[in-house]
């Protein structure tokens, strides 16, 4: 039995105490996050306002020129029904400074560039509003590996990042959040056309469904193909989540004493916690 749904007021609770406790143990009560016009954005910004108060959260949009106007005009719904404070801040001449030295650049690179600057957007405001920057990726990007190391990753804590897609929708939903970002198709909008889905080549229905048995259930991946799931899917999904733990993790450290970071000097008391 597969059952992905959540008690959203149980979530909702946790995940708004996470950040406000979190904040407040490093110092902070204000928080910055980019607010791209997607579920994801949405869904902290929401949380992020309901831990903090409204006037303590930046909503950062940071449109590249070839970005959907939709996107812009879809944050702004979430801007307007919560109240954040926000900047909008193009990234078309950051970017392009470098995209122009090499003509050859596929999507790919231009796109990372892309996730690249915005997270020197943000990491600048988080200085300049004094508030840390919130995390906006959910647990199927996380384990999948969809995302720009440095780029979109980049947060000092995420609330999202225990919840999969089809969890984010449905707290999304039970929020209130607009219907148009709840529905529309997940999209890093890093170009035209561009959607999560086709790029994956499958749906986070379907992916969902079986990285709730591979990590959650601990599944083996041959017990997941007699549970139903095609034998290369479950292969390519496999390849995925081992090929990606390095963006899991911080960079290892080669062990030379008694108490390494990340291995030893590793549990909340080492940091007076």
């Amino acid at each position: 039995m597969i059952n992905l749904e959540i008690n959203t007021d149980l979530a909702t609770t946790i995940l708004t105490g996470f950040i406000r406790s979190e904040l407040n143990r490093m110092g902070f009560n204000r928080a910055v996050l980019g607010l791209s016009g997607g579920i994801d954005s949405a869904l902290s910004c929401y949380l992020a306002a309901r831990a903090l108060g409204p006037e303590n959260v930046l909503a950062v949009r940071m449109p590249y020129k070839t970005s959907s106007a939709d996107s812009l005009e879809h944050a702004g719904l979430i801007i307007d029904a919560l109240g954040v404070q926000s900047l909008t801040i193009p990234i078309t001449e950051m970017a392009d400074g470098l995209i122009a030295r090499f003509p050859e650049m596929d999507d790919m690179r231009r796109g990372n560039i892309m996730a690249r600057c915005r997270m020197i957007v943000l990491y600048d405001q988080s200085a300049a509003f004094n508030g840390l920057v919130i995390g906006t990726g959910n647990k199927t990007e996380i384990l999948l590996g969809y995302s720009t190391l440095y780029g979109d990753s980049a947060c000092a804590i995420n609330p999202l990042g225990d919840l999969y897609k089809t969890q984010v929708r449905q707290l999304s939903r039970a929020l209130g959040i607009p219907s148009v970002v709840v529905e529309k198709a997940p999209s890093a909008d890093l170009w035209a056309g561009q959607t999560d889905e086709g790029e994956l080549g499958f749906t986070y229905a379907e992916v969902d469904r079986l990285l709730y048995l591979l990590v959650d259930q601990r599944y083996t991946p041959a017990e997941c193909v007699e549970a139903g799931f095609s034998e290369p899917f479950v292969r390519a999904v496999v390849r995925r989540i081992q090929r990606n733990q390095f963006k899991r993790i911080m960079p290892p450290i080669a062990k030379l004493s008694n108490r390494t970071i990340g291995y030893d000097f590793l549990y909340l008391r080492d940091w007076g916690t």
